[in-house]
């Protein structure tokens, strides 16, 4: 006798108690489980299935045995696979026990369940149909009993049977039927011939009637004899197969198995004979949107020869699937729908200002847009804006508030990180996944033909073997060109004539040049004190209550404490870092008001410690005592302007010159033309002619983890070492900005303002700056400008008399001077190393 198998328990006892098979018990007792009801399919013993349901029955039957221990199912066939619900009546008997092994949740509320059948089952009766079936079943072994009783065998017989069985298989396979590996592989797995018959019924491909017809059967010599005679008739059909006038040689290789090309050719025609009616339903669908979607007339020719092909194609054919997926890129385009531009230039300043505080420059040149469109109305040539400035500024949002003004969609494609041409122009539909670039997806997705169309971070723009996204905008940012834009997958032409186009970026030198030469370039500056006030009293401060949960009377800032979070706690030229400093205030005060509903908070310079810890930033460049071989230069960065600290050392040496602090290659010319300068000046300067023969400079600008580059530090440079040559200190209220020649002249820079909103934002009093500058004043705000004293220099002798602090106006001094702290080079003394060093004199 067979012990109980591992797993199954009893059927319940009146108490709910479940009971175990005692071994040698006689068969009888029945398993109470759900049962899941399968369509056309059956699953054997031993076998491993993989399900998809959907049926609410089905589902539930799932859950019901996942939530057991262990998670046990009834899985039968039932007899006519296209019932949705079918009755106990329409479901076979005789099924397989099987363990749910996973179960995975999918879209629509589908299960995909993986199940392993464990032995046979006969129902018995049916205990529940809602709101899943749930059966009483009987195990079953080879002669219908339980299974642990035996029925002797004559070893012989069945011995030759399974040579048989083998054998025929082997034949079964190289004629083109299960692969041999795949199903040798089952077959060493199968210990006996009972499972031997499971393992084989699971791979013919029998109708599943046949099928079902081998799980009842009794096993042992009888379901051998009936898989015999199935695969003995398999093969015979395989045989029967033409080839050329005969039969199909076993084992020719070199050609698709006839069997499987009847079967893919018969499944074929029946597909197209059921899709016939559906079929020409959609393509009559397909050409009534093509006389509706209002295309261009070469446009609609193109989409009407495009259906004539899709109509001879075959249903199933991988060209047809292309040529349906074009149609609808096509006939998803706005060709002709847009939208009513609101041209009330009192309601678009209105909107304008209660975005965005200031930027008066952007404001007014989109007012001037909509006055043309006012007046040329369809005559008006299109705009293309290009925003420049740092980080923080406002130039997304105000893109944003355009489009408002302007009653337009706004669509926002990002090109930082674009690399392949591809993503602009689109790809060829001679490509697998071939799709339209992101002008025309972007267009699809406005709807309508005249959207704001935002290209954000055009200067992050890069290009490598793929090609160059930026030669790829010049066609879509030129007026003379866009109406009749040529995206690579649509092969038609597409009108942008009609878009408004804005792109932004922090730094207009990194756009090429031919690309710049399309767009009108507004520069918005970064913000002075004042401003970052005004706008986090008018938008970051209420923005962000609202944001928390926080009404004005839970959380008022102070404009003082505002402007103190601005000098202490953020650094930059933007208001990005303030409103998270905004957003700070505001979590803190929300958990106090969770804890206590009554907390009233209120902010001020005095108290903001507490809220925020000490300050970040100190004005560390502009306190303490005037420094020798220190001065402050102005820089302009893609974050907008920044104070630039040089410092220069004066060490013993043979003529070396060391520049230190991660330096572009164009600044570091500047400090060489600096050193050459202050060589050829040296006697009229006070400095020993021969200083060069016996020192090294050691030129160095801090935070030197940061790249540095450009001319504009090039006076800075040149007074630094004068200082540490000369042992005299340099004012720390005096910075100064503008690039030096060899023979002294200080020749204009770029970023002005941007550096003067620095300057003023640090402390600085007194700005030096090069005299063809000074015409660019008049775009500093005039509160900043009445807080600092201009010094407009052409020579570098001016700039050495404002920025000595002991150093009379009239004149500098004639005669050397002894070098501060600096003896003589021993003679044995080697020289330094550095990061660079000055060629010896000649």
């Amino acid at each position: 006798m067979r012990a109980t198998p591992p797993g199954i328990d009893d059927e319940a006892t009146p108490d709910g108690r479940q009971g175990v098979w005692p071994v040698g018990e006689e068969p009888g007792r029945v398993l109470h489980l759900p049962l899941l009801a399968l369509r056309g399919m059956v699953v054997f013993p031993h076998m491993a299935a993989s399900l998809e349901i959907g049926r609410p029955r089905s589902v539930a039957a799932v859950e019901e045995a996942a939530g057991q221990s262990p998670p046990l199912l009834m899985l039968t066939a039932q007899r006519d696979p296209h019932l949705v619900e079918p009755s106990p009546a329409d479901i076979y008997e005789v099924g397989t026990v099987a363990r749910v092994d996973q179960v995975l949740r999918v879209a629509g509320g589908r299960l995909r369940v993986t199940v392993e059948g464990l032995f046979r089952a006969r129902i018995t009766a049916f205990a529940g149909v809602e709101p899943r079936m749930r059966v009483r079943a009987v195990p079953l072994d080879a002669d219908g009993a339980a299974p642990w009783a035996s029925q002797p065998q004559a070893a012989a017989h069945r011995r030759s049977l399974v040579d048989a069985l083998l054998t025929s298989l082997e034949e079964y396979s190289r004629l083109g039927g299960q692969p041999w590996p795949e199903l040798a592989l089952s077959l060493a797995r199968a210990a006996s011939p009972e499972r031997l018959c499971d393992v084989v019924a699971a791979q013919l491909a029998l109708p599943f009637e046949e099928k079902q017809m081998l799980l009842e059967s009794s096993g042992g010599v009888e379901s051998l004899e009936r898989l015999l005679a199935l695969l003995h008739r398999e093969i015979e059909l395989l045989l029967a197969q033409p080839r050329g006038g005969r039969g199909r040689a076993p084992g020719e290789p070199g050609r698709e198995p006839a069997g499987r090309a009847a079967v893919r050719a018969v499944a074929r025609e029946a597909v197209e004979r059921e899709g016939e009616g559906e079929r020409g339903s959609e393509l009559e669908e397909l050409r009534r949107r093509i006389r509706q979607a209002g295309l261009p007339e070469g446009v609609q020719a193109r989409a009407e020869h495009e259906v004539a092909r899709l109509e001879k194609m075959p249903p199933l054919a991988a060209e047809a699937v292309v040529v349906r997926t074009y149609l609808d890129w096509l006939l998803a385009l706005p060709w002709s729908a847009r939208t009513t531009d609101r041209l009330d230039l009192e309601a678009a300043e209105r909107v304008l200002d209660e975005d965005h505080y200031g930027l008066e420059q952007v404001k007014e040149r989109v007012l001037e847009f909509l006055a043309v469109r006012q007046l040329a109305r369809e005559r008006a040539r299109a705009t293309i804006l290009c925003l420049i400035g740092p980080p923080g500024v406002g130039k997304t949002s105000l893109a944003r508030s355009v489009a408002r003004a302007l009653e337009r969609r706004l669509v926002r494609i990002s090109l930082g990180g674009v690399r392949d041409e591809a993503e602009i122009r689109g790809h060829r539909r001679t490509y697998v996944g071939a799709m339209p670039g992101k002008i025309v997806q972007a267009m699809r997705q406005a709807g309508v033909r005249n959207p704001v169309l935002l290209l954000d971070e055009v200067d992050k723009l890069s290009s490598d073997f793929r090609g160059d996204p930026a030669a790829a905008l010049l066609e879509v940012l030129d007026p003379e060109q866009n109406h009749a834009f040529a995206d690579h997958y649509l092969e038609v032409p597409f009108d942008l004539s009609d878009v408004l186009f804005i792109t932004t970026g922090n730094v207009l030198q990194a756009i090429p040049r031919p690309l710049r030469d399309r767009m009108e370039t507004i520069t918005i500056p970064g913000y002075t004190e004042a401003e970052k006030v005004q706008i986090a009293v008018r938008h970051l401060i209420p923005r962000q209550r609202q944001a928390h949960g926080l009404s004005e009377a839970h959380l008022s800032v102070a404009p003082g404490a505002v402007a103190a979070i601005i000098r202490g706690y953020t650094r930059e030229a933007g208001v990005r870092e303030l409103e998270r400093q905004i957003a700070t205030l505001c979590r803190k005060t929300a958990r106090r008001v969770v804890k206590e509903p009554e907390t009233r908070v209120r902010v001020s310079a005095s108290s903001l410690a507490r809220w925020l810890g000490p300050p970040r930033y100190h004005d560390s460049h502009t306190e303490g005592e005037d420094r020798v071989g220190l001065a402050l230069g102005l820089a302009y960065t893609e974050w907008g302007g920044d104070l630039l600290a040089i410092e220069v050392a004066v060490v013993p040496g043979r003529g070396k010159l060391w520049l230190t602090g991660k330096l572009g290659e164009v600044m570091r010319e500047s400090a060489q033309a600096s050193y050459s300068y202050v060589r050829s000046r040296a006697r009229q300067l006070g400095v020993d002619p021969g200083f060069y023969e016996r020192v090294d400079i050691h030129v160095h600008v801090p935070e030197g983890a940061i790249p540095k580059d450009g001319p504009s530090a090039g006076i800075t440079m040149a007074v630094a070492l004068v200082s540490a040559l000369l042992g005299r200190p340099v004012r720390r209220d005096v910075a100064m900005t503008g690039e030096i020649t060899l023979q002294g002249r200080v020749l204009p820079v770029g970023g002005l303002k941007e550096k003067v909103l620095a300057a003023h934002r640090y402390g600085i009093r007194h700005l030096v700056l090069p005299r063809d500058n000074l015409q660019d004043l008049d775009e500093v705000p005039v509160a900043v400008r009445r807080q600092l004293e201009v010094h407009p220099v052409a020579h570098m002798d001016e700039v050495l008399r404002l920025a000595f602090a002991d150093m009379v106006a009239s004149s500098l001094p004639q005669t050397p001077v002894p070098y501060a702290g600096v003896d003589e080079l021993p003679a044995d003394e080697t020289d330094m190393g550095g990061e660079q060093a000055w060629p010896e004199p000649a």
